[in-house]
């Protein structure tokens, strides 16, 4: 009797040491959900770029008899099993983040949910994962994989800037006055952004990177594919340009301009790194270089648009 209330004083207690505020706990948590997610991709593309998309010949198990990878499974199965191994240590960034937030739960709601949908998007990831092996890597599921990892890096990027008070309804930070003509060109460029990066597992599902020498390719002119992956870069390079013009002819500072030329400066390294591995024969470590620049750029051109959408116009 007396150990059935003791459990839910100790909780209680628990729960009184938690933060009422954002914290700079909250704030390192955020930025490191961000990071990890940023950092799968690069896994993930590892996995692909190496060949040991199959290190793991099965799922949810690494092989029939055990969960993870045995010594005679070689290199392949290390690589493939510490990609899903990360997977874990994103869930427990989500958990302590959503813990951490319990007794902001309701006032920082915003803060709460997106935490939520990371928490929950890991075990659909897993799925996906999964379906990704049984089905010998089919490329739109690859695909599939990717675009959701893409995802979850705009929602990791909006946690930072709302537990950063950047931008949201909780707002700490002054931002500048910019024209109202920017929030729209800055929100069309993030919007071009995810187009390219849907073109872009397209051509990638078409190239010779498959992740197996028996998995399926998607049977698409790969040149032609290419092609049109470029024109929405195009886009989000004259959209980009436009904005950090507007931001020096008008001498608007602060986080807009900053948000600006990052976002220029990651268009401008993906925009280097395509046309280099375009005319080089697609070698594997260019690939990969473009996959953490897909990151970057989804983060980038994200973090403008919500800066440009808060920022006061005029």
């Amino acid at each position: 009797m007396s150990t059935a209330f003791r459990l839910p004083k100790t909780f209680q207690q628990l729960v009184a040491k938690l933060p009422t505020e954002v914290n700079n706990t909250v704030r390192r948590l955020a930025m490191l959900s961000l990071i990890g997610q940023t950092v799968l991709v690069v896994t993930g593309g590892a996995v692909r770029l190496t060949s040991s998309g199959l290190g793991c010949p099965t799922w949810p198990r690494c092989t029939s008899g055990s969960l993870v990878n045995t010594p005679e499974m070689g290199i392949h199965g290390f690589i493939e099993f510490g990609n899903r191994t990360l997977t874990f240590v994103l869930a427990a960034i989500s958990v302590l983040t959503l813990v951490y937030l319990w007794n902001l739960r309701n006032e920082r709601r915003d803060l709460f949910l997106l935490a939520l949908g990371l928490l929950a998007s890991i075990p659909a990831q897993a799925i996906i994962g999964g379906i990704t092996v049984l089905s010998n890597l089919n490329p739109w599921v690859v695909g599939l994989h990717f675009l959701v990892s893409m995802a979850l890096i705009v929602f990791s990027t909006l946690l930072v800037n709302r537990a950063s008070g950047r931008t949201g309804r909780f707002m700490t930070r002054q931002l500048p006055t910019i024209p109202g003509a920017m929030a729209p060109v800055m929100t069309a460029v993030a919007l071009f952004s995810a187009v390219a990066v849907c073109l872009g597992v397209i051509v990638t599902g078409a190239g010779p990177h498959a992740g197996d020498a028996n998995a399926p390719r998607n049977d698409l002119d790969w040149d032609l594919v290419s092609h049109i992956h470029a024109v929405p870069a195009y886009l989000i390079t004259a959209g980009t340009l436009f904005a950090c013009y507007i931001a020096f002819r008008k001498g608007i500072k602060g986080l807009f301009r900053s948000a600006a030329l990052m976002l220029l400066g990651v268009t401008v390294l993906q925009a280097v790194i395509g046309f280099t591995q375009y005319y080089n024969g697609i070698p594997a470590l260019l690939v990969g270089a473009h996959m953490l620049g897909a990151a970057l750029l989804m983060s980038a051109a994200t973090n403008a648009a919500d800066v440009a959408r808060f920022s006061p116009k005029g």
